[in-house]
C-alpha cells in the first residue's frame, strides 16, 4: 500500500477509555457508563468522523489488571454491559458505521451467537460484525461449571504445555466461527416467500441442515434467523502470535495485530499471508489492521504530560499489548502512513480517554488524513462489507 492510499479506521470502545485511570478525567462521564445514551454518544461521534466501524469490548469476568485472574482492585472501572446488546440498541440511531461487538467463543454456543449477530445485521441493515475472543481464565469458567480451566502465569503460558492449551482454545474458536458461518448460510437468500395468496411463508427446501461436526461443537441447524443482509457479517479477531494468527488466516475477515514498528508489522503481515495460503484462502480478501493506544493533543508534550498524570493517578506506568502513541494528530497520521507501507490495510485505535481522544481522532486525525488524500470524505457504501471493499459472498448451500 502506498503512503497516499486510503486507509481504513476503526475505534475500540472500552469503558471510559483504555487507560485504567481514564474514568477519573473530567470528560469521562463514569456515572453514565451503564446508560444507552453514553454508548450512543460515542458511536455517533465515531460516525461523525466517517470511521469504518467501532468494536465494543466484552468479557465473562470482571476487568482485571493482572493476567489470568482477578486483581481485587476497586480504583479502576469494573463491570460492563453486554456488547451485542449495546450494538443492537445503538444500531437504529446510526446509518453508516459498522458495529462489531466482542463475543466469547469459549463458553457460548455458536447457535446463540449466530442468531444474535444475524439479528444485529438486520437491526443495522447490514453493518454488523463480531470480534471473536477466547476466555482462558479460571474465574470465567467457574460461571458455567462445564469445564475446569487451570490457572496459568505468563511464563507457564509460554511453555510447550501452555502453548498446547492455548492452541486448543483457538482451535475451539475456529470451530465456533465455522459453525456460526454455516448457520448464517443455512437459509438461502430467497427462502422467505411471504405469499399471502398461496399461504406459503417460506420455501422449506431452501432451509438447510448444516450438520456441523467439529472437535468442539456438534450443530444440526438450520438457524431460526434468515440469512443476514450481508450474507456473512464480518468476523474479526485480535492476534499476537502464530497460534491466533492462524485463527485469523483460517476464519477472519479482519485481523487486529500489535506491531511496534514497521519491520515487525511487515513480518506479521507476511506470516498471516503465509498462514492464509496454508488454510486455502490465498485468493480471499483479508484485512490486517494494527492496534494502537492513542493519547492525542495539539502539542505532543501535552499528550505526554496527560498520560504521565494518568499514570500517577493509577499508581504506575500504563503499558499495553499494543504500541502506545502520545503526540499530535499530524504525527499520528505520519505513523499510520508509515505503518501502511508495511502492508497493513487499516488501524484500530484505542483511545486512552474516550471523552478526550475519540474527538481528537474524529476532529483532528481524520481531517489531517483527508488533507493527505488518505481517508474518505464521505461514506461510500451502505454495508460494513461495502465500506471495507468486501463482496457479499454466495450462499454455500445454494451453490451446492
Amino acid at each position: 500500500m502506498s503512503p497516499s492510499s486510503p486507509l481504513h479506521l476503526a475505534v475500540a470502545l472500552d469503558g471510559t477509555g483504555w487507560h485504567p485511570a481514564s474514568w477519573r478525567e473530567p470528560v469521562a462521564r463514569p456515572r453514565d457508563l451503564l446508560t444507552a445514551g453514553y454508548w450512543a454518544d460515542l458511536v455517533t461521534e465515531a460516525e461523525r468522523g466517517l470511521l469504518d466501524f467501532v468494536t465494543i469490548e466484552d468479557g465473562l469476568g470482571l476487568q482485571s489488571s493482572v493476567f489470568g485472574g482477578l486483581d481485587g482492585r476497586t480504583d479502576q472501572v469494573r463491570g460492563r454491559l453486554d456488547a451485542v446488546l449495546i450494538a443492537s440498541r445503538i444500531a437504529p440511531l446510526t446509518r453508516h458505521i459498522g458495529l462489531v461487538p466482542t463475543v466469547i467463543a469459549t463458553h457460548t454456543e455458536p447457535f446463540h451467537i449466530s442468531k444474535a449477530i444475524a439479528t444485529l445485521d438486520y437491526v443495522s441493515t447490514g453493518r454488523a460484525g463480531l470480534r471473536v475472543q477466547i476466555a482462558p481464565r479460571p474465574d470465567e469458567a467457574d460461571h458455567f461449571g462445564r469445564r475446569t480451566i487451570p490457572p496459568l502465569t505468563l511464563d507457564e503460558l509460554q511453555s510447550p504445555a501452555g502453548q498446547e492449551l492455548v492452541s486448543e482454545y483457538f482451535d475451539e474458536a475456529a470451530d465456533h466461527v465455522e459453525a456460526v458461518r454455516r448457520l448464517w448460510d443455512s437459509w438461502e437468500d430467497d427462502a422467505e416467500i411471504r405469499d399471502v395468496a398461496t399461504g406459503r411463508f417460506i420455501d422449506r427446501d431452501k432451509l438447510h441442515y448444516i450438520d456441523f461436526e467439529g472437535r468442539h461443537f456438534s450443530v444440526k441447524g438450520p438457524s431460526i434467523t434468515p440469512r443476514p443482509p450481508q450474507g456473512q457479517p464480518l468476523v474479526t479477531a485480535l492476534a499476537h502470535q502464530t497460534v491466533p494468527y492462524r485463527l485469523v488466516a483460517r476464519q477472519a475477515d479482519i485481523g487486529y495485530v500489535t506491531p511496534f514498528d514497521t519491520g515487525q508489522a511487515r513480518a506479521i503481515v507476511a506470516e498471516i499471508r503465509a498462514e492464509q495460503e496454508t488454510a486455502g484462502r490465498a485468493g480471499e480478501p483479508l484485512h490486517v489492521f494494527a492496534d494502537l493506544v492513542v493519547f492525542l493533543d495539539d502539542d505532543s508534550s501535552e499528550a505526554v504530560a496527560r498520560k504521565e498524570r494518568l499514570d500517577a493517578l493509577d499508581g504506575g506506568e500504563y503499558t499495553s499489548d499494543a504500541r502506545i502513541f502520545t503526540g499530535t494528530p499530524a504525527q499520528l497520521a505520519d505513523l499510520l502512513q508509515e505503518f501502511a507501507s508495511a502492508g497493513l490495510t487499516g488501524f484500530r485505535l484505542r483511545p486512552g480517554v474516550l471523552g478526550h481522544d475519540l474527538p481528537a481522532i474524529t476532529q483532528g486525525l481524520v481531517p489531517e488524513l483527508q488533507r493527505r488524500g488518505a481517508f474518505r470524505t464521505a461514506y461510500e457504501a451502505d454495508t460494513l462489507r461495502g465500506l471495507l471493499g468486501l463482496a457479499r459472498p454466495a450462499n454455500r448451500y445454494a451453490a451446492a
